[in-house]
């Protein structure tokens, strides 16, 4: 499971086991940055959904996207794709403890924007406005 990165930084003198530390941690945060993760986990916080559910209540999302989404937070371990031997078929998504883990500290992410908000607004009209040194 070697990578680009993983080699560059054993390059700069990190430890395998930090690297492949650093690795993980950097693929994570890809995966909960994207567009999709958190709207998609904030969602089955509430409790299981079909995908049609799902899919109605996450607005914006293709069909399409919402598939990959899903794919990938089940197979990182955050969603439980169940399928019922019924007919038609029925299929639901619900969050795992690690994904309800992750839906609690989007939670806490989310209060910390709604305290600060005033403040990250005011800093970008300041930094947008010129006032502060070029980067």
């Amino acid at each position: 499971m070697g990578s680009a990165l993983r080699s560059q930084l054993e390059s700069a003198g990190i430890s395998a086991e930090c690297a492949s530390t650093i690795e993980l941690v950097r693929d994570v945060l890809a995966r909960v940055g994207d567009r999709w993760t958190v709207l998609v986990v904030t969602t089955l916080a509430g409790g299981p959904l079909r995908f049609s559910a799902l899919h109605g209540r996450v607005a914006g999302v293709s069909q399409r996207m919402l598939s990959q989404t899903l794919r990938a937070l089940t197979r990182d371990g955050l969603v439980a794709r169940t399928a019922y031997a019924e007919v038609p078929p029925r299929v639901e998504y619900e969050l795992t403890p690690l994904g309800r883990s992750l839906s609690d500290a989007v939670a806490h992410l989310t209060h910390w924007v709604r305290d600060h908000q005033a403040e990250i607004a005011r800093n970008r009209e300041e930094f947008d406005g010129g006032d502060s040194p070029a980067v």
